[in-house]
């Protein structure tokens, strides 16, 4: 019989050997006293569903129009945003470090020229631009992909 029992983020195993597995090995226990697995935590970008496609190629962007969207530009600054619709970000120059409300100020995604990135609605992140910074963006329908 196995039973799991999930934490936060910890994974925890608890074994019971069978009596048939018993009488196989008279040296084996009776019972396991239980496995501390490593923890794994998962991605900004998985937890705040961002999206990010790295060095996306000019046929990736044709067949996306970004040479059609708007543009963004921006120097050395800090930006407090939250997105209202889902919306879709080529980084053209420069890079972004984005720090989801929430996560401590140590734990950040970061965006470099030639990233394809996936913000949903609703998400809210402090954007810290260390240099220029140009984009191109487009606001998505709900299940535009």
């Amino acid at each position: 019989m196995t039973s799991i029992t999930t934490g936060p983020s910890l994974t925890y195993f608890t074994t019971s050997i069978t009596r048939a597995h018993q009488k196989i090995s008279s040296t084996s226990p009776t019972k396991c006293r239980g496995i501390r697995a490593m923890r794994v935590e998962k991605s900004l970008e998985e937890l705040y569903n961002v999206r990010v496609e790295r060095k996306v190629s000019k046929d990736r962007l044709l067949e996306l129009g970004v040479s059609r969207w708007s543009v963004w530009k921006t120097g050395k600054c800090r930006i407090p945003w939250d997105w209202h619709v889902d919306q879709l970000v080529y980084v053209e120059e420069g890079e972004v470090r984005v720090v989801p409300q929430g996560s401590g100020s140590n734990r950040y995604m970061q965006f470099l020229a030639g990233d394809l990135v996936r913000y949903p609605k609703w998400f809210e992140a402090d954007l810290y631009f260390n240099e220029f910074y140009q984009e191109r963006y487009s606001f998505r329908a709900y299940g535009d992909d």
